[in-house]
């Protein structure tokens, strides 16, 4: 021990790694995560603007708070917890993922003034924790159990209604209730990206996507003679295969030694020998469409033609198994041993010219699984947006249909709870008061950026929903922020439902968000890696350049720690110091 009685500083970090801890830290944590909900606050609500992201050559114009997040490529090591949450909520509800990144940033923001004055972070995570328990019991006791089909309908219509297709809710939302519904009948609800498949065709109106109540995708590449087959078919035996039916070269180096030009001529016919082989057993089959995941060729293609066939090859996995699943057919490795057992069937087959695209239509198919929405519109953009708005809508529907219950949207669930957990602090004695308080008002941030986003007076509107829902509690309960009118209404009467899961889904991320962020007391960012045998050079003082005896080092780092200087820094080329977090 040193004459001053300190301890010495201990050399654990490399040259360039940044560390920092405490207080500052936190509320630096903190900053970053209100900065990324800054990024996304204005897409909340029917009247939210779009962001345009450019990366590179591909430019994306969402408002879906999932998409922009993973698009931002945040950096901030703790922000990421924002991006996370809103993954978790796109992938479990599929809607409320920017409603989930502006409550947890907002309620850190309400306690931030706490954490600066001293309040331990671990006493706000067991309060938070608990109050997030209780917001979510509240929302299970508000919700109600309406009619199924008006439930689903006015579900999807509510997803969409912040989406740049709301103006065509009275088109995709029931469109949107068709394919889920019939895929909760056959039991298979959580299958939903598999069976329902979503195609874009650029061009067109918006008003002319359809839903196909089957299987349908796009012409796939064909070779000559394709035009001669018979496009049309009225309850076709449908053969799927994964088997290559195209005559190559062989791509081995086989050696094959011959003694006159006839034996050649006998190689040659062999290999187209076994072409037709495979070709004869697909016709004998009683197939009428032949399709298949690998190639078909040209030779293949006119055979088939002849013969009154139709078939595809190159379809993808996806739209392969879903044709399987609707019209109950195997997918084969082989053309061996084909039997009826093997083939599926449907009521109709077509080839259909959509937009610029020709798509093969199968419908009336005995699987009633299995659903195709194909989407038009002027623009990329335009489209691949649309595609994300139905995707979440699919996804609301889903969570309609497994929680059976709702409540009003538009704000109103957050007012009440908020009304309830403000009537819960008064009776907490001590510093839990304050958490709690700040809990409740952090939940008013889902109104008021309503309110802002569609240009109305939130400071007003808040306070006549706050007055309404002190005055009359449960009776106002559904009452929220009016965007079309600008005031407050009764928002469950107006049709604003969103399923209960979604809520309680949010308040229970943002939650566990809030938790993460504040019981994070030091980060340590390690630099970049660089040349090993740089850092062991610099580090034994031996021939690098701006090197220093290690002595030197121990003795700068005895001096700074002494010093009662920072916790942390660089001392050389290849070191950095952090004192000991048992005191000195």
């Amino acid at each position: 021990m040193n004459a001053m009685g300190m301890r010495p500083g201990i050399i654990i970090l490399r040259e360039g790694t940044d560390t920092s801890q405490g207080t500052p830290q936190l509320v630096s944590n903190i900053n970053a995560c209100q900065a990324v909900a800054d990024a996304v606050r204005t897409t909340l609500g029917p009247r939210g603007m779009d962001k345009l992201v450019a990366t590179g050559s591909k430019t994306v114009i969402s408002n879906d708070g999932a998409t922009i997040m993973k698009l931002l490529e945040i950096a901030h090591p703790a922000a990421k917890t924002l991006v996370d949450i809103s993954m978790s909520q796109d992938m479990a509800v599929g809607d409320g993922t920017t409603s989930v990144v502006l409550l947890a940033a907002e309620i850190l923001t309400k306690l931030k003034p706490l954490v600066e004055e001293g309040m331990s972070p671990t006493r706000m995570i067991q309060t938070i924790r608990k109050v997030g328990r209780q917001a979510v019991q509240k929302v299970q006791s508000l919700a109600v159990e309406p009619d199924r089909e008006t439930m689903l309908l006015k579900c999807a219509s509510t997803a969409l209604n912040s989406k740049l297709i709301s103006s065509h809710q009275d088109l995709f939302a029931p469109m949107v209730v068709s394919a889920v519904t019939k895929l909760h009948a056959s039991g298979n609800l959580d299958e939903i990206q598999e069976w329902i498949a979503i195609k874009r065709i650029p061009g067109g109106d918006v008003r002319q996507s359809f839903l196909v109540e089957g299987v349908a995708f796009k012409k796939t590449f064909s070779y000559a003679g394709f035009e001669q087959m018979t496009k049309q078919f009225s309850n076709p035996k449908v053969l799927l295969l994964n088997v290559e039916l195209e005559l190559k070269s062989e791509k081995e180096n086989a050696e094959v030694r011959i003694s006159s030009p006839s034996e050649y001529q006998s190689i040659v016919d062999a290999e187209w020998q076994v072409i037709y082989d495979k070709l004869d057993a697909c016709v004998k089959s009683g197939a009428n469409i032949v399709l298949s995941k690998l190639p078909i060729g040209d030779l293949a293609t006119q055979y088939f033609a002849d013969r009154g066939l139709f078939c595809a090859g190159r379809v993808t996995d996806g739209d392969l198994k879903r044709v399987a699943k609707a019209t109950n057919a195997a997918i084969q490795t082989t053309t061996n041993s084909l039997t009826d057992a093997v083939l599926g069937t449907c009521g109709k087959f077509e080839e259909r010219q959509v937009g610029d695209e020709r798509f093969n239509i199968f419908t009336e198919c005995p699987s009633s699984l299995t659903c195709t929405i194909v989407l038009r519109g002027g623009t990329e953009q335009f489209i691949a947006e649309s595609e994300r708005s139905v995707h979440d809508a699919l996804m609301v529907v889903k969570r309609t249909i497994q929680s059976g219950s709702v409540v009003a949207g538009g704000g109103a669930v957050e007012m009440c709870v908020s009304n309830y957990l403000r009537k819960k602090a008064l009776e907490i004695e001590g510093k839990e008061q304050l958490i709690v308080s700040a809990f409740s008002k952090a939940l008013e941030v889902i109104p008021r950026q309503l309110c802002d986003n569609a240009g109305l007076e939130s400071t007003d509107i808040l306070a006549a929903l706050r007055r309404k829902h002190a005055q009359e509690g449960e009776a106002a309960c559904w009452y929220g922020v009016d965007i079309e009118e600008g005031g407050i209404t009764d928002t469950f009467e107006l049709g604003v439902w969103e399923p209960s899961d979604n809520k309680m889904n949010s308040f229970e991320s943002a939650t566990e968000a809030a938790c993460v962020i504040l019981s994070i007391d030091e980060t340590v960012i390690s630099p970049p890696s660089q040349d090993p045998n740089m850092h062991a050079t610099g580090m034994m003082g031996g021939g690098g350049s701006g090197s220093q005896p290690l002595g030197n080092m121990m003795g700068n780092a005895m001096d700074i720690a002494n010093s009662g200087g920072a916790r942390s820094g660089q001392l050389a080329p290849g070191v950095s110091y952090m004192k000991g977090r048992g005191g000195g």
